[in-house]
């Protein structure tokens, strides 16, 4: 049966490992990258990135919280993220705040999800309200 470990354990050690040049994979909690990433289903595998990009989806470290969120704007060294799942919401973090980016995500069933750079859902975000309803009543 899989444990759950805080992220102020889990995510230290994660860290060590992508700076170690290894790959990690691990479920991540919370609904806030809805329908991308469904919390407590899906697993995601992070590298420890190079570069950034918009459009990334990256585990960070911002106002003292870790996040699983999609880079939407760079502006030199200072990185705004946001949730797939939030409506308005954002946070802000460094370039050295990131921890790892996904690579790949994993649905429950372990099979691989497509990957993307969330370029229209950042585009419908005014239509975010309603979709993210209907999709939660098809669960």
């Amino acid at each position: 049966m899989p444990h759950k470990v805080h992220n102020e354990i889990l995510i230290p050690e994660m860290d060590i490992l992508l700076r170690e040049g290894k790959d990690v994979r691990f479920t991540p909690t919370g609904f806030s990258m809805r329908p991308f990433i469904e919390g407590e289903k899906d697993a995601v595998v992070l590298r420890r990135p190079s570069t950034f990009r918009v459009g990334d989806i990256v585990l960070a470290s911002a106002n003292n919280q870790y996040l699983l969120h999609r880079i939407i704007a760079i502006n030199g060294e200072h990185i705004t993220l946001q949730g797939d799942g939030n409506l308005s919401v954002t946070e802000q973090c460094r370039t050295a705040d990131i921890i790892g980016t996904v690579i790949q995500i994993y649905n429950a069933d372990g099979k691989p999800k497509r990957l993307t750079r969330g370029r229209l859902w950042f585009y419908l975000r005014p239509c975010r309200r309603i979709l993210l309803k209907i999709y939660r009543k098809l669960l």
